[in-house]
């Protein structure tokens, strides 16, 4: 600590008369700076730079012949017929795959919560997906929905069902994205809800057993109210990874068939790295931000109330 005492002042070492608390504020700036620098480094230079490019027409290959527009980036935005359609699937995909993932993850964390020796086979078989790799994942379902030879057809067949097209359907694509998302992301929430259970004192469960309340009961009156901050929490987390959504119809339909599976990240991509409009995907980007902002006050408010 000597060297934060000391300072040079006309060639000679002159040390700073500092409280303790002054000491402890001082050093606890310098550790935070690599943090600070990370974070305006990688999110808050980049928000910066999207929201000024989204206003401008430049080419990624062509980085010297950047030139204002306005709002035109904007406006052709709004005039898009995919955005709306990469919209509407974002939104399509959240509605659905928040609460279902998050039921799911509530069921598993009360089935892998009771005190069992199989329950900690439950808990690392139920959470491996979750770190296995998305890519690895979404390749390993789109050879269980293929139409031929897939495993999940060859399963319907047996039971005398046809094949499904799954994910070579404008109306079943979707739907087979969000049952492969729940799947592998459903034992996360299962973590964290269970280390909410744990919190949840013994005696209340024993209040409801003398007052004769069933196993419904008991979840209804105990184990959710008692999980009220978690559950928020798990909505909120699961909300905003809801729509990020990419990599799933990038790997397994590309976007198709017909943008039934584009995502406003999906075209976001596609704009800047395929079609190397850095203009109209930082509007993209604009509009995603404030799209998942609102969603996210929404949330918060009907989750306070």
């Amino acid at each position: 600590m000597e060297w934060l005492l000391n300072r040079i002042q006309g060639g000679k070492a002159v040390r700073l008369s500092l409280t303790y608390g002054q000491q402890k504020k001082w050093l606890g700036f310098l550790f935070s700076v690599p943090a600070l620098v990370l974070l305006f480094t990688f999110l808050i230079l980049p928000v910066g730079l999207a929201f000024v490019y989204s206003f401008m027409e430049y080419n990624m290959l062509n980085p010297q012949g950047k030139t204002f527009t306005g709002l035109s980036n904007y406006a052709r935005l709004f005039q898009d017929a995919i955005f709306f359609t990469a919209l509407k699937n974002t939104l399509y995909f959240s509605v659905l795959v928040v609460p279902l993932q998050c039921a799911v993850a509530l069921g598993l964390a009360i089935l892998v919560n009771k005190k069992v020796k199989t329950a900690v086979i439950g808990r690392v078989f139920f959470f491996s997906p979750v770190v296995t790799s998305m890519v690895v994942v979404a390749i390993l379902w789109t050879f269980l929905y293929n139409v031929d030879s897939g495993l999940i057809n060859s399963a319907l067949n047996f039971f005398g069902i046809p094949s499904q097209p799954f994910l070579l359907s404008e109306g079943q694509a979707m739907n087979s994205i969000i049952f492969m998302s729940v799947w592998q992301g459903a034992g996360f929430q299962m973590m964290i809800f269970l280390a909410g259970l744990k919190d949840v004192p013994e005696t209340l469960y024993e209040a409801a057993d003398i007052d004769g309340a069933n196993a419904w009961q008991k979840f209804w009156n105990v184990t959710l109210p008692s999980l009220k901050n978690v559950t928020g929490f798990v909505l909120m987390i699961t909300t905003i990874q809801a729509f990020r959504l990419f990599i799933q119809p990038y790997v397994m339909t590309n976007g198709g068939p017909s943008d039934s599976t584009k995502t406003l990240v999906f075209i976001l991509y596609e704009n800047g790295f395929q079609f190397r409009d850095v203009g109209y995907s930082s509007a993209i980007a604009v509009v995603f931000f404030l799209v998942v902002l609102s969603v996210s006050l929404i949330l918060k408010k009907v989750l306070n109330q």
